[in-house]
Order: structure tokens, then C-alpha cells, then sequence
């Protein structure tokens, strides 16, 4: 299956130039958060497949704004075309309370939810999240900082694939994203990335 993985920065190459040849047989849309309302629109619009989000720390306005035909998986697992894809949003913060800025205790509440349901459901193939897992190429300050409690999914559930976003490449020379943990495959989707599973 082919997907379209975006977050953090709009691309001026899909926004302004969309070439829809570009995108053929796309099957979804994956966005790691930090994108504009419109954007997120605007694929849902001119692709056609599915568009699958979590919020970053920026999309406040998501909790009562949300993008219009875009689906949320923030804390929730859905399913596509038999793959079953879950997400948790937000990030770090020393100062949670915050929307979308969360302790690594009030996330590792979080994780534990979401991994019921995904015992329930038997299992999850994509694990998409906005900050990365801890280790994962991790930023100097506590708001670039992943969080260890995706482990717990990552390690009890193995997915096909673990995407996330948050870590810009242009903030860190030396940035390193492994490309996989374990069986599962990572990919930091900063800015845009067109990927086959």
C-alpha cells in the first residue's frame, strides 16, 4: 500500500504546484500534525484516499476545530483496508496542562488506553504519533524530547510501521532517525515522504 506521510511544514511543491500524477495510487494520507487546518483540506480534497491525523503541540484549535474530512487518531485505533492504525498526539512539555502538551506521566496514561484498545482489536500495524518515541532523535530542550512510554506499544505490539513527526531537519545538522526498531519501520515524516508498506 502506498502512502503520503506529511507533517510539520507545508510543502510548496503539493500546496502550490499539486501534480496529481505525483500522488497516483496513494491509498492514505498520514499527517504527523503541526499542519495547517486549510492544508490538511486540501489533501483530503485532492487526493483521494483517506486522511488519517494526529495533532501536534501547535493545533490547539483541533480540539474544537477540527479539519474538515479528516479522520482523528488521536488515543483511537482505525481500521483501512485491513490495516488497523492507531495515534497519539502533542508533546513534551515541563509545564503540561497545556492542550496537547503532556508529562511523560499523563502520556504514559495515554499509551496505556490506547494499547487496550489495541489488544482488543488484535493488534496494530501503523503506530503514527507526533513526538517521537525517546531516543529517536531527540531535540536539546524538554519540548523536542521523545517519550519512553511509546515503547510500550512499539515493543508489545510490534507495527509494520512507527511514523511521527516534530523532529524538524533543519533544527539539528546531525538529526538521526534509526530506520528500524526491532521488525518495525521508522520514519520521521518531516515535510513529506511517499512511502510503499
Amino acid at each position: 500500500m502506498r502512502l503520503l506521510l506529511v507533517s510539520d511544514t507545508e510543502s510548496k511543491y503539493i500546496w502550490d504546484y499539486f501534480d496529481p500524477a505525483a500522488f497516483s495510487g496513494v491509498k492514505a494520507v498520514i499527517s504527523c500534525g503541526d499542519l495547517k487546518r486549510q492544508y490538511l483540506e486540501f489533501l483530503a480534497c485532492m487526493i483521494p484516499a483517506p486522511l488519517f491525523y494526529v495533532p501536534g503541540n501547535h493545533d490547539k484549535r483541533f480540539s474544537y476545530d477540527p479539519p474538515c474530512g479528516c479522520i482523528p487518531l488521536d488515543g483511537r485505533l482505525e481500521e483501512y483496508m485491513g490495516l488497523k492504525i492507531c495515534g497519539l498526539g502533542g508533546c513534551k512539555s515541563g509545564a503540561p496542562g497545556r492542550k496537547y502538551e503532556y508529562s511523560e506521566n499523563e502520556m504514559d496514561r495515554m499509551t496505556s488506553r490506547l494499547s487496550r484498545q489495541i489488544k482488543k482489536r488484535g493488534g496494530a500495524d501503523i503506530f503514527v504519533t507526533h513526538a517521537p518515541a525517546l531516543g529517536m532523535g531527540d531535540g536539546d530542550d524538554i519540548f523536542h524530547q521523545g517519550f519512553q512510554s511509546f515503547y510500550r506499544i512499539l515493543d508489545s505490539y510490534k507495527p509494520r510501521l512507527y511514523v511521527f513527526g516534530h523532529q524538524h531537519r533543519n533544527y539539528k545538522h546531525d538529526l538521526v532517525t534509526p530506520e528500524f526498531y526491532g521488525p518495525t519501520h521508522v520514519v520521521n515524516a518531516y515535510g513529506y515522504k511517499i512511502i510503499d508498506i
